[in-house]
């Protein structure tokens, strides 16, 4: 890769290297490029820089005598929060952001972090690659400067402990969880009894290690590709959330291509969601076999149907404060009954 000179340099050189470039003016002197940096809060191992490689790739292909994409995974452009503001001025052009960092610019995304939103993750997929509901919400931030152009794969979140299984919600009583930066996170660990903490992902290690919190909840692979499975005994399958990542593009930069360029950096988006979605599954089997063989994580499968009744109060609560959110959400629950029924008609 264009780039992998930057993934030996010690973080806060890095940063501050980083910080000098996007002051200039986006261009690499040597050769007159134009410079697209690509930020994230992810390791090279995960299946969300895998999608990121192949969009390099892509695009150096098709347009190398004129862009140099550059990746920076594992906050080296800061947390996600800072790599989102600075996609909006433009001195970052793609950023991976969480779908409840994206409330805070259009509060339709929080939607999707309503908890048991989907019964499946087929209805899920369903729902995400429906441009009829998705695409207004995604270019809904355009006013901020920036749009979605891809949805990456989070998994299924779960809750992961210090010391005991999450067996029923009042198992979370009394415990301090990291969430994500979200009203809506925040007022589901209420619903469960639990005391929500948010701060931002690249905390998190240190601060159960220390701690601060008894844990958190995430997929699988914060266990391993985040070494959370490290400092934390038990993983709960409670399937409370599925969310989305969003890949965030700066709209002056995606105005100032050709029609042709457009083209090629919309297929790379769509290459870049395809090559992610089909490395999760596999990486999502590796991190189960290796945080339970090798980090001694211990998991359960907890009946959900209690979880999913202490926060269904959520729903309503978040309907009637956001009522532009109604027809999305009984369009997903319309698309969701469309691919039940299709399963049942496959099994017959």
């Amino acid at each position: 890769m264009g780039n992998d000179k930057w993934h030996y340099l010690p973080k806060m050189i890095l940063l501050g290297s980083v910080m000098i470039l996007i002051a200039g003016c986006g261009r690499d002197d040597s050769s007159d490029k134009r410079i697209i940096r690509v930020g994230h809060n992810q390791s090279q191992n995960h299946p969300t820089h895998m999608g990121m490689e192949v969009f390099e790739e892509y695009i150096e292909e098709h347009l190398g005598d004129d862009y140099d994409v550059q990746l920076y995974p594992s906050e080296l452009l800061g947390t996600q929060t800072n790599m989102v503001q600075l996609t909006q001025t433009g001195a970052v052009e793609i950023t991976v952001a969480s779908n409840s960092i994206l409330e805070t610019f259009n509060d339709q995304f929080e939607i999707f972090n309503l908890p048991y939103l989907f019964e499946s993750q087929e209805a899920y997929r369903a729902v995400m690659n429906d441009p009829e509901i998705v695409q207004p919400i995604f270019q809904g931030t355009a006013d901020s400067g920036f749009v979605t152009m891809a949805w990456l794969d989070a998994g299924i979140r779960n809750f992961y402990v210090t010391d005991t299984q999450i067996n029923e919600p009042e198992d979370l009583r009394g415990l301090k969880i990291r969430v994500q930066q979200s009203p809506t996170n925040v007022r589901m660990m209420q619903l469960l009894g639990g005391s929500a903490t948010p701060m931002g992902f690249g905390d998190v290690y240190t601060a159960i290690q220390s701690g601060v919190i008894d844990g958190a909840e995430n997929n699988e692979l914060a266990l391993t590709e985040n070494g959370h499975g490290d400092v934390v005994n038990y993983y709960s399958y409670t399937q409370h959330q599925m969310i989305p990542d969003e890949v965030i593009v700066n709209t002056v930069f995606l105005e100032g291509l050709s029609s042709e360029e457009r083209r090629i950096f919309e297929e790379g988006f769509s290459l870049m969601q395809q090559t992610q979605h089909e490395a999760w599954a596999q990486k999502v089997d590796e991190a189960r076999v290796h945080a339970q063989e090798n980090m001694g994580v211990e998991f359960n499968y907890p009946d959900v149907s209690a979880f999913r009744e202490a926060v269904l109060p959520l729903h309503e609560e978040v309907l009637d404060n956001n009522p532009t959110l109604k027809p999305i959400y009984e369009r997903i629950q319309e698309k969701a009954a469309e691919v039940s029924e299709t399963e049942e008609g496959e099994t017959e």
